[in-house]
């Protein structure tokens, strides 16, 4: 497994919502409008491929040796505005206090506050990976976020600065921890090109009504519709724990939720920001946000996989 190491913009979306100018909305809907209807779909995980290697724990059960912790800034009202302020930033008091370990449920967890906003960033760079881990909420929401969803996030092929997005998350690709949204995929940043299958569905509540969907239209993720709504809802209640397993193999993702897939993403890459050229998004560091919930997350492990998981309609 040693060789596997090579060395949430996660974006509130009832924020997006609130923040979008009229122009926005009309090219919101120009761009959903040739997406097909979507279809409720029962989808199962096939051919789930074995360990290629022997795993590793990410979170060894009593400190955070081999994660580095970044705040941004102390108003986190300020996170999707420009803003002047600086981000606390890198190992700081602050971090300490926002990312420990407690025991939780009679076991080791790491914690994450929530209060404070930025990211736990694992050292190592992986890629080629089945990611394991649980998680459940807390009972504290902090603001700007305390009237909305819990939410939280695990961002991976996470590249460049710390912080570079929005002073509190580097550039990823987010397989999105939010209430009723978990494994939505988001666009961490502009520069992060993500492609999935979705269909249109006009009752969601969440913008911008696209859904993951088996068969469906190949689309971008990112501006004006930066993120793919999960295919269901497969969370447990607050207060149980959820496991959730991320394959990743090459620039292609599977997201799964409780042992069912959710999403499936494509063509990761990173786009030239002059140019628009694609560099295929392959590997990188592994984020955990605090973003507005207190979250615990325990049994983080990672092995290597050589092919991904299937998913089909049941």
């Amino acid at each position: 497994m040693r060789a596997l190491v090579v060395s949430t913009f996660s974006v509130a979306v009832t924020a997006a919502m609130t923040c979008a100018s009229a122009g926005a909305q009309i090219s919101d809907a120009a761009a959903i409008a040739s997406d097909p209807p979507y279809t409720k779909q029962t989808l199962v995980l096939t051919d789930i491929p074995e360990p290629s290697g022997p795993a590793i724990a990410l979170f060894n059960g009593t400190d955070l040796s081999g994660w580095d912790k970044w705040i941004g800034y102390r108003d986190p009202a300020l996170t999707y505005h420009q803003t002047t302020e600086r981000a606390i930033g890198k190992n700081t008091s602050e971090g300490a206090s926002t990312f420990r370990v407690v025991q939780e449920d009679g076991k080791p967890a790491l914690y994450v506050e929530g209060k404070l906003w930025g990211a736990l960033v694992h050292k190592g760079v992986y890629g080629n990976y089945h990611l394991r881990m649980q998680y459940k909420w807390g009972n504290k929401k902090y603001a700007p976020r305390q009237d909305m969803p819990e939410n939280n996030g695990l961002l991976y092929h996470s590249y460049g600065k710390l912080g570079s997005v929005f002073g509190t998350w580097m550039p990823a690709v987010e397989f999105e921890i939010m209430r009723g949204s978990v494994g939505m995929a988001v666009q961490v940043g502009q520069s992060t090109g993500i492609r999935s299958y979705i269909g249109h569905d006009a009752d969601l509540t969440l913008y911008p009504y696209r859904r993951y969907q088996v068969g469906g239209a190949l689309a971008e993720v990112g501006l004006p519709t930066y993120n793919v709504e999960a295919a269901s809802d497969a969370e447990r209640p607050t207060g149980q724990w959820n496991t959730l397993d991320l394959y990743v193999l090459g620039d292609q993702a599977v997201h799964v939720v409780n042992g069912v897939p959710v999403l499936a993403v494509h063509d990761l890459a990173v786009i030239d920001g002059q140019t628009k050229a694609r560099t295929p998004l392959t590997k990188g560091h592994i984020q955990l946000q605090s973003e507005g919930a207190e979250t615990f997350f325990r049994n983080i492990t990672i092995e290597p996989i050589s092919s991904l998981p299937k998913v089909e309609v049941k």
